[in-house]
């Protein structure tokens, strides 16, 4: 049901901040508890869960297993997965499956009526559940929107950004609001006993994503201003294979079309991926994506061609792809598909343990806000939504364990900034510089004076939204710095080789990344004007 803001200043209602499938997930398993969920975007829209071409995996076939998924899981991640955390992701995975159906997710099936199951890239066998090729996310965000609007225990509240989360002692109180369309509406604060943050990823920090507005490392952001441990920041997944036809954000060949067959060639038709590993379109997606980054920075060009492997199937197997390359001015039936990789998917996160708490007492965090450990360096296709499900119901299942305080009184108001609509050129000079600096193939200059301008923005800009983008910006761009290494998603030219002294998590704070950025200061002075403006 909805309800108005300003009936929840204070209220026993746990708070879920996010509309995509780990906020709606939870809000569903914590029923009956009274639960309200903030959405900046109406229910349905704004969330990368939606977005989700590829599917879910799952161990399903009698000839798979969850040991061999976890495997799979461990390889992908470059050394940094946390091994018992995939297991018990993987092993969990055939219940969300079932929950989803429950909730009436119409997963395709065979001739036989069992689950059709898909291989996409870096899976050793078949284990990937879609929606009508393509289409997944969009149809598990809308049965979970209808399940959610059905019921009665969860009150829902759109159009509002969460700006602050609002803490006593490293705990929660509360989270401090504004409305989305209005940047000079006084802000709201509501005093809740819980709060789950499920706002989603950083892509759009990039110039180059194929993320929505909305995943903006809004959930990161606030969560590290409060003082919350993030973990990995430095590893962003880039999707090899994003549409290249004008728009932003840029629209997603799904890696299923190479488990389909589809190839990657440059513009002389050369199968480029061959030569680069032994699985070439299949290999995993850190070296896909350099490897068409390469492509296009030789002048070479990057084409996804299916045009043997589907041809005239191309519009029933993958509708949404179909749809878009149309909408751009190609036939994907009968052309090659121009790509180009794009910010895709954030490994990092708040760090969080196996039920989803943060390092902030009542504060716990799911889907890709948050890191669990399972993604190590390098996220394994389908992990995501599987991911989501699986954490959003311990979460639920872990605040309904626990003893929670009403909130004692009504909050008062950060003093933050009041000017909240985005500077468009600032913000597009965030992005362009994360895309240059920041992106798919990294070296210690470039990310030094990436760390020394998003530490100015961060400090001096009066602007809330974008001192939050600059917040994510600079914990990336640090943690990336103090990586020498290359592992997984993240590549340094001037340290290619993985490095044992490096073979461990990332654990940081909002005060390191600055104290990063104090040092660069210190080492480059006199220093030179930022090229942020």
């Amino acid at each position: 049901m909805s309800t108005s803001i300003h009936d929840l200043t204070n209220t026993d209602h746990i708070l879920i901040i996010g509309g995509g499938l780990a906020g709606l997930f939870c809000a569903l398993k914590l029923a009956p508890r009274p639960v309200t969920v903030i959405s900046a975007a109406p229910l349905g829209h704004g969330a990368s869960s939606a977005w989700a071409q590829g599917g879910i995996a799952a161990a399903l076939a009698e000839s798979d297993s969850a040991e061999a998924h976890a495997a799979d899981t461990i390889a992908a991640g470059a050394g940094l997965v946390d091994e018992e955390v995939a297991l018990a992701l993987t092993r969990e995975a055939a219940g969300r499956i079932e929950d989803l159906l429950r909730y009436g997710v119409p997963f395709d099936r065979d001739l036989a009526g069992r689950l059709a199951l898909g291989r996409e890239a870096a899976h050793s066998t078949r284990r990937i559940v879609h929606v009508r090729g393509d289409m997944a996310g969009q149809a598990i965000i809308a049965a979970l929107t209808e399940a959610v609007r059905k019921t009665p225990s969860i009150r829902v509240i759109e159009g509002f950004v969460a700006e602050a989360l609002l803490t006593e002692d490293n705990m929660t109180t509360g989270v401090q609001l504004r409305r989305r369309d209005d940047v000079v509406a006084k802000p709201v604060t509501i005093a809740a006993p819980a709060i789950v943050l499920a706002t989603g990823g950083i892509g759009h920090l990039y110039a180059a994503t194929t993320n929505p507005q909305e995943a903006g490392g809004l959930g990161l952001a606030i969560a590290a201003r409060a003082g919350a441990v993030i973990a990995d920041p430095e590893f962003v997944q880039f999707h090899p294979t994003a549409i290249m036809v004008g728009r932003d954000p840029a629209p997603l060949a799904t890696e299923a079309l190479r488990g389909e067959g589809a190839i990657l060639i440059n513009a002389k038709g050369e199968r480029f991926m061959l030569a680069r590993h032994p699985a070439a379109e299949l290999a995993p997606r850190d070296i896909v994506a350099r490897g068409v980054f390469a492509e296009i920075a030789a002048g070479r060009g990057a084409f996804l061609d299916a045009r043997a492997a589907l041809g005239a199937r191309f519009a029933e197997k993958f509708p949404t792809v179909h749809a878009s390359c149309i909408d751009g001015g190609l036939d994907p039936a009968t052309q090659p598909i121009p790509i180009a990789p794009a910010a895709h998917y954030h490994m990092g996160g708040i760090a969080v343990d196996t039920r989803g708490r943060s390092s902030i007492a009542g504060l716990w965090a799911g889907g890709e806000v948050a890191s669990t450990g399972a993604h190590g360096a390098n996220r394994l296709a389908s992990n995501s939504l599987l991911e989501a499900a699986v954490y959003a119901a311990r979460i639920a299942e872990d605040i309904a364990g626990s003893v929670l305080s009403s909130p004692a009184r009504a909050l008062t108001a950060r003093p933050i900034p009041r000017n909240c609509a985005m500077p468009a050129r600032s913000g597009e000079n965030l992005r362009t510089l994360m895309s240059s600096h920041v992106g798919v193939i990294r070296d210690g200059e470039h990310l030094a004076e990436a760390v020394r301008n998003f530490a100015v923005l961060e400090r001096d800009t009066g602007n809330i939204a974008l001192r939050n983008m600059a917040t994510t910006a600079l914990l990336v761009a640090a943690s990336a710095f103090s990586r020498r290494e290359s592992r997984g998603a993240h590549f340094r030219s001037d340290h290619p080789a993985e490095k044992t002294a490096f073979a461990r998590r990332t654990m940081t704070t909002l005060d390191e990344a600055r104290t990063v950025a104090d040092r660069l200061n210190d080492a480059a002075r006199p220093a030179a004007q930022p090229i942020m403006a």
